[in-house]
């Protein structure tokens, strides 16, 4: 433990037309994000069953905000990004679910992440998602690093998810 105090962030993204029931299921398949997310060249199983607390994925191929111009890309010298999460809680019911890393090799010590997905009109026709995170002062990195790349990860996750829908129209 360092004893500074942890970074703690929130992004939102709103998703005008679509509905937070449509939206869910994109984010409760655990081990899929990598349909969304930018750069993740790969997410699978690595233990557990999708959606179920305890199970774990290995996301790989990302890119952060302070990689150098090799690192992040899977060019065959072993330098890829990669991290172990952990699902920590899922309820379907209220459409959130919590995680942590567990292990990688981007500097994240003690991060928890809780994504929500909220309904926003009073209809309930357009919806937003909510990304708060939490970590230890990550080496090399700035809080506005952390907050770049999960605030634009989740628009473009927004975006495809938006579009995945609108193709299923």
């Amino acid at each position: 433990m360092s004893g500074q105090e942890k970074w703690k962030g929130k992004a939102c993204e709103e998703m005008v037309g679509c509905k937070a029931e449509q939206v869910w299921p994109f984010l409760e398949d655990f081990f899929g994000l990598d349909k969304w997310f930018p750069t993740l060249a790969t997410c699978h199983a690595v233990e557990g069953i999708s959606g179920q607390p305890g199970c774990v994925r290995y996301c790989a191929g990302f890119k952060t905000p302070v990689d150098d111009h090799n690192k992040g890309t899977d060019d065959g010298d072993g330098d890829v990004n990669w991290t172990k999460q952990k699902l920590l809680s899922i309820d379907p019911v209220e459409k959130v679910f919590s995680y942590s890393i567990i292990d990688g090799n981007v500097g994240f010590h003690s991060y928890i992440s809780t994504v929500k997905v909220l309904p926003k009109e009073e209809d309930g026709s357009s919806c937003e998602i909510e990304w708060r995170y939490e970590v230890e002062p990550v080496k090399g990195w700035m809080p506005e690093d952390l907050d770049s790349f999960i605030g634009s990860g989740l628009r473009v996750m927004a975006q495809r998810m938006k579009e995945a829908l609108d193709n299923q129209a």
